[in-house]
């Protein structure tokens, strides 16, 4: 649908109407597929060369996300997936995008198709370039361009570099592996050595190195929140404790991840994200299954638009994130009012953190099939645990340390990741040859 806007489509599944896809526009498909909120944070990219042409919309930085995904390639109207592309258009925003945030973009280039190789991969989903570097250099360019006449990205510097020739149009079929770009179209002609394709250096280069995971969905993306977790809440105590912590002890965070904590029998150093993540998953098991949390109602209600699927999505997860504290009610097409969130869930990004947590469930992978509640509970327990470099009061160690003592099962996390690890007193005395 995305590729061909001029065309009517609709998609219905199980009696329920999934799209309903009017012609129109991209910009208008790009709305009706992705959600409303980019119908005015779209800035258009549009350069032809004889060469090649490259045409579409790139979202401005304020709608970048934390998570991979309204990010679409297209060759000669083929979708494609491209990291190596896909880090020209990063680059292209330069220091314009949050850390770890990724840009939305819909772009579409014509090539002659002799200069592209379709069959590197048996989904056609991947293509090789005749000339890989040009390409990315005319779509950074090209990205950068129209940032700049938005008047988004800072000043910018289209001189000419001294390592690329000028090329002159000429008029000569595509037989050459050296056919030369021309100097036509609104494309300026050159790319500072700064924004060469075989001129990234430092971190971009291990970045590439990345390339074949680029797409991989992220797994580890958790809000951060200034608590660990509230104490209203109580699990069944294990029959065995796994250490005892030595009573009026001082806890000790290391590099802001690792949480040290003398036991009578050695020293127990624990994962403060890995740990927090068990806590909430059996917290958010025990409103799920047996008493729902509290909600607290939210002063100014955030309204949330959606592309249809994710609000299919987000309707079927309703009975279950109000159990976990969320009201959420329907608010006309595609969209959504947050009236509440979990008492203890710092308020301020209610939005976010339902986009981010829609994302997560749509690229939850696993060997096991977990039923959609479980699904959920998982990457709520993931997304809210506190992050690793993030600075804990000696309250909340303590406190995030009891919570963990008192979980049915406080080893590991529900991914089965270790939350703790234990040195006892005769292996401590063994590294020190007593």
């Amino acid at each position: 649908p995305m590729a061909f806007p001029a065309i009517f489509f609709s998609l219905t599944h199980n009696g329920q109407q999934v799209f309903h896809l009017e012609s129109g526009s991209l910009k208008q498909r790009i709305a009706q597929l992705l959600g409303n909120q980019y119908n005015a944070k779209l800035v258009a990219v549009n350069e032809r060369t004889d060469y090649m042409n490259i045409a579409g919309f790139v979202g401005k930085p304020e709608t970048a996300k934390k998570t991979r995904g309204d990010q679409y390639f297209f060759v000669n109207n083929r979708f494609i997936k491209s990291a190596y592309l896909n880090h020209a258009v990063l680059t292209a925003f330069d220091s314009l995008l949050p850390k770890d945030s990724f840009p939305t973009y819909v772009l579409f280039i014509e090539v002659d198709p002799a200069v592209v190789d379709v069959n590197v991969h048996p989904t056609k989903q991947e293509i090789k370039f005749e000339d890989e570097k040009l390409i990315y250099a005319f779509v950074q360019a090209a990205v950068k361009h129209a940032l700049a006449q938005f008047s988004i990205a800072p000043s910018l510097d289209f001189s000419l570099s001294a390592d690329i020739q000028q090329l002159d149009a000429v008029a000569k079929p595509f037989t050459a592996r050296d056919q030369q770009i021309t100097s036509g179209g609104r494309l300026y002609q050159s790319f500072t050595q700064a924004h060469q394709a075989h001129k990234i250096e430092g971190a971009a280069k291990s970045e590439l190195k990345s390339w074949p995971s680029f797409f991989t969905p992220p797994t580890t993306d958790v809000l951060t929140t200034n608590s660990t977790a509230s104490t209203n809440f109580e699990f069944e105590t294990p029959q065995q404790l796994p250490f005892e912590v030595v009573p009026n002890t001082t806890y000790l965070q290391v590099r802001n991840t690792y949480v040290v904590v003398p036991v009578k029998d050695g020293l127990a150093i624990v994962h403060q994200q890995l740990a927090h993540e068990r806590v909430l998953y059996e917290k958010y098991s025990t409103a799920i299954h047996e008493k729902a949390l509290a909600t607290q109602r939210s002063l100014f209600p955030e309204t949330l638009h959606v592309n249809a699927q994710d609000a299919n999505l987000l309707t079927e997860l309703l009975p279950e994130l109000h159990k976990i504290g969320y009201m959420i009610e329907p608010f006309g097409h595609q969209a959504f009012v947050i009236q509440g969130i979990p008492a203890d869930v710092q308020s301020g990004n209610e939005r976010h953190a339902i986009e981010l947590l829609l994302e997560q469930f749509k690229h939850f992978s696993s060997d096991v099939k977990f039923s959609k509640r479980e699904k959920l509970i998982r990457c709520m327990a993931r997304q809210q645990a506190i992050k690793a470099d993030q600075t804990l009061s000696h309250q909340e160690m303590e406190q995030l340390i009891q919570q963990l003592l008192h979980c049915k099962v406080p080893n590991v996390t529900p991914t089965g990741a270790p939350t703790f690890t234990v040195f006892n007193e005769a292996y401590l005395d063994r590294l020190f040859g007593r």
